[in-house]
């Protein structure tokens, strides 16, 4: 597959972005079948009126996150219930992709979105949820209500965003992990510059994004009309307040695949959008404990044969890459050319409170949440911005950055263990974030924390996006990271003592 990262710079100057531009459905007003926005658009976060919906356009398939509506499931079951799952993602993908390329069809035929798309993909739905209560009601009690998880509906994208997020703590960066003289001077007015100079996105309709299925221009924010974030707590007495970096590169040998070994092990194309991978060189869907532990790793300690994986970012340019008839590529309907990461750094934290202890090997971690778009910003986790204005940090735009500063993905992963799971049955349950005072929750213990923190060298404007399941729009909100700990048990003690002992270790 090839590999770009992009040195040219467009010659035409930045200039701020459109508000709304148009959704995927052509033709004006409403599309009268079960509409459903996005939460909070209506009055105490209630679905909008008809009269709220008046002149919007319907974008996407919306169906609940059947793991959310899952009881804790019995090992002996998990490996069915995964599968079904994974089946249940690549029902709402195709769904999708009828709905897509019928666009025209059903702007003027309400009813066909529900004789031809919603019901049969809540018949399907119905029956992985019914197939999930019978594998679980072998070995425990049947849960009930599961058929509840079936619904699907139609959503317009009023094109808002979330609300902005909090980044990492900008104290905890090494001053070597900053791109010196990157960005502009902070005092330049946003303003000063001429809109008419903007590249609208390298030839591709900003409005609809390459593929036409986003992002939005009001997807992307200009970095220097974001307000920095407030100063944080600093550490109390007794933090670990150490670091430990591992050098694994930048997936410079082009390692890619669409699946994901954590949330649907042994399913071919689990993600519907293509990885980068650094680290262990084994993992796709069917990696066991076993093979990562024996897998080749490109991190540079060899101790560590941990996989580190996040969706691509591709450059909304009109250029196709290898995997434009692949899965998890054009298929998928993520397309562009995929882009290797200027700087890739992987380092772990301590707690701001007290010493942290040793992960468990083979503990896996996600953070973010690839359909935070249609499932709500609870567990949106990424942070976007630019080199030279890490200060300011979003989690709901893609940030357009000036001319010779760079484009910063930052993922800071949960920090907290319960002591006895690796891994859980929504991927989620096992791991915490600490509260705002610092301490883990009760029952939970302080580890290591991992910040990726992931640089690109693009074009300036809103010509990129990152990957995603094709009903999530290409969101920037639905960016996330994964993590597999496949530090060796000499390797994690020194980490662990290197950030109790307060040293910077690499």
């Amino acid at each position: 597959m090839r590999r770009t990262s992009r040195k040219k710079r467009s010659t035409l100057a930045n200039r701020a972005i459109a508000a709304s531009a148009a959704l995927i459905l052509g033709g004006g007003g409403l599309v009268a079948v079960n509409v459903h926005a996005s939460a909070g658009e209506g009055p105490s976060g209630s679905p909008p009126t008809r009269a709220q919906n008046a002149g919007r356009q319907l974008s996407t398939i919306d169906c609940p996150e059947a793991v959310n509506g899952l009881p804790e499931v019995p090992d002996q079951a998990r490996e069915e219930v995964d599968r079904e799952l994974a089946a249940m993602d690549t029902q709402i993908t195709d769904a999708y992709r009828q709905f897509a390329d019928r666009k025209e069809q059903l702007a003027r035929d309400p009813g066909l979105a529900e004789n031809a798309v919603l019901g049969p993909l809540r018949g399907k739905r119905a029956a992985s949820l019914d197939r999930i209560g019978i594998a679980i009601g072998r070995v425990a009690q049947r849960p009930e209500g599961l058929e509840s998880l079936a619904g699907c509906s139609l959503r317009a994208d009023d094109g808002q965003g979330q609300s902005a997020g909090q980044g990492p703590d900008p104290d905890d960066q090494d001053p070597g992990d900053q791109d010196p003289g990157q960005g502009e001077d902070p005092g330049q007015d946003p303003g000063d510059q001429d809109p008419g100079d903007q590249d609208p996105g390298q030839g591709e309709d900003p409005g609809r994004g390459q593929g036409g299925n986003g992002p939005e221009a009001a997807d992307f924010v200009d970095i220097r009309s974001v307000q920095p974030d407030a100063d944080r707590p600093r550490k109390r007495r007794g933090a670990s307040r150490g670091t430990f970096t591992t050098d694994c590169g930048r997936n410079e040998n082009g390692k890619f695949n669409p699946d994901n070994v954590i949330v649907a092990p042994g399913v071919s194309n689990g993600a519907h959008h293509m990885h980068d991978y650094v680290g262990n060189q084994a993992n796709d869907a069917f990696a066991s404990d076993d093979d990562l532990a024996d897998g080749a790793t490109t991190c540079r300690n060899q101790g560590d044969r941990s996989t580190y994986y996040w969706p691509v970012l591709r450059l909304q340019n009109g250029q196709d890459e290898n995997d434009v008839d692949a899965d998890g590529g054009g298929r998928d309907q993520n397309v562009g050319e995929i882009q290797t990461p200027s700087r890739v750094t992987l380092k772990f934290v301590g707690s701001p409170v007290g010493r942290v202890t040793a992960m468990p090997r083979f503990l896996r971690i996600i953070t973010g949440d690839a359909k935070a778009f249609t499932n709500g910003d609870a567990n949106a986790n990424a942070s976007w911005s630019c080199t030279g204005f890490e200060d300011r940090q979003v989690k709901d735009k893609y940030p357009i950055c000036p001319e010779g500063s760079q484009v910063v993905r930052t993922f800071a992963f949960q920090n907290c263990w319960d002591g006895q799971n690796t891994d859980s049955a929504n991927h989620r349950t096992h791991v915490a974030f600490a509260q705002d005072d610092g301490r883990c929750p009760s029952g939970f213990r302080a580890v290591p924390q991992l910040v990726q923190r992931i640089v690109y060298d693009v074009p300036p404007g809103p010509g990129f996006a990152v990957d995603s399941f094709p009903e999530q729009l290409h969101k920037p909100i639905t960016d996330h990271g994964d993590f597999i700990n496949v530090f060796d048990e000499r390797l994690m003690r020194n980490v662990v003592r290197c950030i109790n002992d307060g040293r910077r270790c690499r």
